[in-house]
């Protein structure tokens, strides 16, 4: 579907609202087997698995033209409700879903439970989702070795406080990213021919004698699933809040995503994606340079005192966006400065158990201790 010049994919073909039925028994109890990354029915424990999300759209990224955008990932429109009225398919009741905080619910007559998998343009569903793979207790284990190794100029009131029952298991909403592009970099790079030391007295001198060239390297790049979030409040620089610290903990093994289907997060918090990929452009493309610089580190060996570029350009040829909940266990502390409230958090990567987060500091331990 073409849209303002975009190719629109509609990734929730074939979905539909209402109840997602166990292939084996119709039963409508379904989560997510952590263990296995399976959707399992609580009533006869068949285990079965969506579709591959990879397997949904073309991955070809070398030969990736113009902008592809999953449904999921288009603009939000202001205008739209994040309340959703339901028809129970059993008994015929209607149930409200608040989008903002949920995709499932259950019918308050027959307990049979509802879904949206619907794309609804209010960014409360996505493309894609990762399920969770590491358990709630291994979570809580890795958030209390990472405390633990740093509890000794934390703040005694942390530390005091400081319990793992608040972790909260949380999708988080992403972007991925795919880009088809043609990078061009030009600058100047030194190689060292001769190194000596001369002595001044007492002390000495190194000095070193280079060739100067000029380097230019120029190349096609395909980029593979770069993730940058999709949340305003992750993005922003508030000093008042440690949650960047959500960009420590990846990557995410993105190639496991699979169709969406909403019992995935059952069980779990999620939050709604609130940016257009308008507003993510220049982000996208500033990282899609690192990595073309970084591919470019190959082919410079040659120059051992460093390559410098003066000039840098990347033609974006081809480029597709999907919407993504990424798995992250999450614990936050609120700390109290006088007027002000400092939020901490610690993050487990709920794929590879990668810890990151922050930890009041106890300041006046830390200056004596300096001291």
């Amino acid at each position: 579907m073409e849209e303002n010049g975009k190719n629109i994919v509609k990734t929730d073909e074939g979905a539909k609202d209402g109840q997602t039925k166990c292939p084996k028994c119709g039963a409508t109890d379904i989560s997510l087997n952590v263990k296995t990354g399976k959707l399992r029915c609580n009533f006869c424990r068949h285990e079965f698995e969506v579709q591959k999300f990879d397997e949904i759209l073309d991955n070809d990224i070398e030969n990736l033209k113009g902008e592809v955008i999953g449904s999921g990932a288009s603009n939000i429109e202001a205008d739209s409700k994040d309340m959703i009225t339901l028809k129970c398919t059993s008994c015929g009741a209607e149930v409200v879903i608040d989008t903002a905080s949920t995709t499932v619910a259950r019918c308050h007559w027959c307990r049979n439970t509802l879904s949206i998998n619907q794309q609804i343009p209010n960014g409360a569903v996505p493309d894609t989702v990762l399920p969770f793979k590491i358990s709630k207790q291994d979570a809580k284990i890795a958030i209390e070795n990472f405390v633990g190794k740093r509890k000794f100029f934390a703040h005694p009131q942390f530390k005091k406080e400081f319990s793992t029952d608040n972790v909260m298991g949380v999708y988080l909403p992403y972007m991925i990213v795919d880009a088809n592009a043609h990078a061009r970099l030009v600058g100047q790079g030194e190689h060292e021919i001769r190194r000596y030391t001369v002595k001044h007295g007492d002390s000495s001198t190194t000095y070193y004698d280079a060739e100067l060239y000029d380097v230019e390297r120029e190349f096609d790049i395909a980029i593979d699933d770069l993730t940058v979030e999709s949340s305003k409040d992750k993005l922003s620089n508030d000093k008042n809040k440690t949650n960047n610290i959500i960009n420590s903990i990846m990557p995410f093994d993105t190639e496991n995503c699979v169709k969406w289907d909403s019992n995935y997060i059952k069980g779990y918090t999620s939050e709604k994606r609130d940016i257009n990929i308008e507003e993510l452009k220049p982000i996208v493309n500033e990282q899609c340079k690192d990595v073309a610089r970084h591919s470019a580190n190959s082919t410079l060996e040659y120059y051992d005192r460093g390559v410098k570029w003066g000039a840098e350009s990347l033609d974006i040829k081809g480029q597709k966006w999907v919407s993504a909940y990424l798995p992250v266990w999450l614990y936050s502390y609120l700390e109290k400065k006088g007027n002000t409230n400092l939020l901490h958090y610690v993050a487990v990567n709920a794929r590879t158990k990668e810890t990151m987060g922050s930890v009041p500091i106890h300041k006046p331990k830390l200056l004596f201790i300096s001291f």
